[in-house]
């Protein structure tokens, strides 16, 4: 008899990811939107767009894709950070479960997007076969990372996070893994997908005060797991610590982040 082991991801993802929802939907999520935008003007989205957020998270991308004229579905781990995306866009089809089996038929859309989720799924080649395999024929799968972190400030938070998580598994890919272009461009193809352009685009984050930067830091699922395995207080020392210089004189906290994305071709 053959064990087929089963990578999927959700049950962990969603408990990690849900258990801060509404800061990360209110706080965190939307440190990304300029590349949300960037994304959804690159793939033209616009009336009568079928676009899939896989991975979606509160909504956000999926809210503005609606505001375009787009039919959004979503797909996320995490029944709490689904509620918010419904709240957001009532009219959407948003649903609880694994990247690796998309609950979708065959060819249903023509965009794809995974803001920072393909890459964490338990089985990322299967993901972006899923996602491929729910895009038409010659409609657009579009993989978001982080930029390359060389001199990005933002890098800084995921160093303060590393030595208060568990040890990683042998063989796992850094959260920088797909940083590099050839990188990104195998994964694609492994995947099934023809990759056609590469974009970097800045995303600064800012926050009204130190207390605003705690509380969306704290909010997503590694942060989440960094405080059960070495406790909050730890975490919050860490990440102020990593804040402290980028504090202005009106109390105000900012620093600089760039996303890059791979748009392909089904």
């Amino acid at each position: 008899m053959t064990t087929t082991l089963d990578k999927r991801s959700s049950k962990l993802n969603g408990r990690l990811w849900g258990a801060r929802a509404r800061d990360w939907a209110e706080v965190q999520e939307g440190q990304f939107a300029a590349a949300f935008h960037a994304v959804l003007g690159r793939a033209e989205v616009g009336p009568g767009t079928r676009h899939l957020d896989a991975g979606c998270g509160s909504g956000m991308a999926a809210a503005l894709s609606a505001t375009l004229g787009a039919t959004v579905s979503g797909l996320d781990a995490s029944e709490a950070l689904l509620e918010i995306a419904r709240e957001r866009t009532p009219a959407g089809d948003f649903r609880q479960g694994d990247l690796e089996a998309l609950p979708f038929d065959d060819d249903g859309f023509d965009l794809v997007t995974g803001f920072n989720s393909f890459q964490f799924a338990g089985d990322a080649t299967q993901a972006l076969r899923e996602a491929g395999r729910v895009t038409r024929p010659g409609g657009k799968v579009v993989i978001l990372t982080w930029g390359d972190p060389v001199g990005m400030e933002a890098a800084g938070h995921i160093a303060a996070l590393k030595p208060l998580l568990p040890p990683p598994p042998p063989g796992a890919a850094g959260p920088f893994a797909l940083s590099d272009a050839a990188n990104l461009r195998a994964f694609a193809e492994a995947g099934g997908l023809t990759p056609v352009e590469l974009t970097d685009v800045d995303v600064p984050w800012h926050y009204p005060d130190l207390e605003t930067a705690l509380r969306g830091l704290t909010s997503s699922g590694v942060a989440v797991r960094a405080a059960e395995h070495s406790g909050e207080d730890a975490l919050v020392a860490a990440l102020t610590e990593f804040l402290t210089p980028y504090r202005k004189p009106d109390g105000s906290v900012g620093f600089g982040a760039r996303a890059r994305y791979l748009v392909t071709k089904v």
